[in-house]
């Protein structure tokens, strides 16, 4: 499970990532001499989809467009006008889409490459070693702002949760939580910055080992949280979790044998991919 700096804790009174900046050195290694002959947005998607394609490195197309569309000062290569995907580009430009696309070459991820990424209409700042928001922990935030919603039509009155999200990475989750409900208080905690030793077995490897790492089962992380909850919840405060589609069952298991910390699962999302992997925890009890 990719859990540990992707999961959205516990919400205190209702429903409910930052990451340290860091420098990084990118080698100067150009695999190719400039590439004459190559003068338009367009040529150099086709040149740089067929060098990725050759080399491995996955989903080549999309990283030479969102290349070539960040040189040009653009997020995508189809907001591009159609004149700028065939005006010739200057010698400034094509070094410097050399220069990115040479690290992608050694497999840093398309993000890092950029140096920022959109997330819930919020663009953030992506360095290594802060771990990448996923495309589905979007979906986490949705249903987050549902309950958020339905519970304060409920009760009447908008209301201002207090969220304490733990394992917070980029700070993606809260960032965008607080954007939408601004009355709210949100608490952002990280495990803080992990030392990454950079050697030939890892130097492929850009995020944080540990936002990875849940332990044998991928269920430490979550068994802490769900340990701790009933100390910071109100009665029927609410835990959301992003998980591994093996873990919904396992979780379940898990609650049912702690009946003393009285946490119920009281629903299971899919994701887009029809995957289990969001989990509404709700206490209800002392």
């Amino acid at each position: 499970m990719e859990l540990w700096g992707r999961m959205l804790w516990p919400l205190l009174s209702g429903p409910g990532r930052r990451g340290g900046i860091r420098g990084w050195a990118f080698s100067s290694w150009q695999p190719h001499p400039p590439l004459a002959g190559l003068s338009s947005a367009t040529e150099l998607v086709n040149h740089w989809t067929r060098v990725f394609e050759k080399k491995g490195v996955p989903e080549a197309r999309e990283s030479s467009e969102y290349i070539v569309a960040h040189v040009l000062g653009a997020k995508t290569f189809q907001s591009l006008r159609p004149a700028l995907r065939t005006q010739h580009l200057t010698f400034q430009q094509l070094q410097y889409i050399q220069e990115l696309s040479s690290r992608r070459l050694q497999r840093m991820p398309v993000q890092y490459i950029l140096g920022e990424w959109d997330f819930q209409g919020l663009s953030l700042k992506m360095v290594p070693p802060v771990f990448i928001p996923r495309p589905e922990t979007e979906e986490l935030v949705e249903w987050v702002l549902e309950e958020v919603a339905q519970r304060s039509h409920a009760v009447g009155s908008p209301g201002s949760p207090l969220i304490l999200e733990v394992g917070c990475g980029s700070g993606a989750i809260s960032l965008s939580l607080l954007s939408q409900l601004p009355q709210s208080r949100v608490i952002a905690v990280d495990k803080g910055e992990a030392a990454i030793s950079l050697t030939h077995e890892n130097a492929q490897s850009y995020e944080d080992p540990v936002a990875l790492d849940g332990g044998e089962e991928g269920m430490d992380v979550i068994t802490h949280i769900l340990a701790l909850a009933p100390r910071l919840l109100k009665d029927c405060g609410s835990i959301f979790l992003e998980v591994d589609p093996r873990h919904p069952e396992l979780v379940s298991s898990w609650l049912q044998s702690q009946p003393e910390l009285y946490l119920n699962l009281v629903a299971v999302r899919k994701d887009f991919c029809g995957r289990p992997r969001f989990l509404h925890i709700q206490r209800s009890g002392p």
